[in-house]
């Protein structure tokens, strides 16, 4: 039997936009992938209904535990509060770069891209995402178009981009297909 793909989904401890974490979750279990929830810390993660708290989530490993050989992909969910906190965290950000320069495909919606330009992973990309972000993407180096999903393969990495929750069939379809499951 084939070893089933490890997707690490990470997020803030609140703030994240739950359908963006929990519809991904579905089809990554569905296609037979294995996803595992990392956080700043163990204990539970708030998702939220745009500004109302939803369901809470548990934390299967802390950041600074996380080693990028434990994972074949991310996915980085959105929600404004989720994104702004987990750009600021420094494991955060360690686990995207050792993920680029892996090699690793990224699927990143809504808000999410902002780790990436933290990241510094941007420069010469192709990205969509919540509208807001455009200009931050830009001055980061990359591209923005406004598209329901954008799939940018370079240097043999493979990033997914979505805008809204809106474009979760295709952000869905697109990060499977990029991670081997789809």
């Amino acid at each position: 039997m084939a070893e089933q793909l490890r997707i690490a989904f990470l997020v803030a401890q609140e703030g994240i936009e739950q359908v963006e974490l929990t519809d991904p979750w579905q089809h990554v279990e569905k296609a037979g992938g294995v996803p595992r929830l990392l956080a700043p810390k163990l204990g539970s993660v708030q998702g939220f209904n745009h500004l109302t708290p939803a369901d809470t989530f548990e934390v299967d490993v802390p950041f600074s535990e996380a080693v990028d050989t434990d994972y074949d992909a991310l996915v980085l969910p959105g929600g404004v509060a989720n994104a702004d906190a987990v750009r600021l965290d420094a494991d955060a950000v360690r686990i995207v770069q050792e993920h680029v320069a892996a090699g690793k495909p990224i699927a990143a919606i809504c808000h999410a891209p902002w780790l990436l330009v933290e990241a510094d992973v941007v420069r010469g990309k192709m990205l969509t995402s919540f509208p807001s972000l455009a200009t931050d993407i830009r001055n980061a180096g990359g591209s923005w178009e406004d598209l329901e999903v954008q799939v940018c393969v370079m240097n043999g990495w493979t990033l997914v981009t979505s805008r809204t929750p809106d474009d979760l069939e295709a952000f869905n379809r697109e990060a499977l297909k990029a991670f081997g499951l789809g």
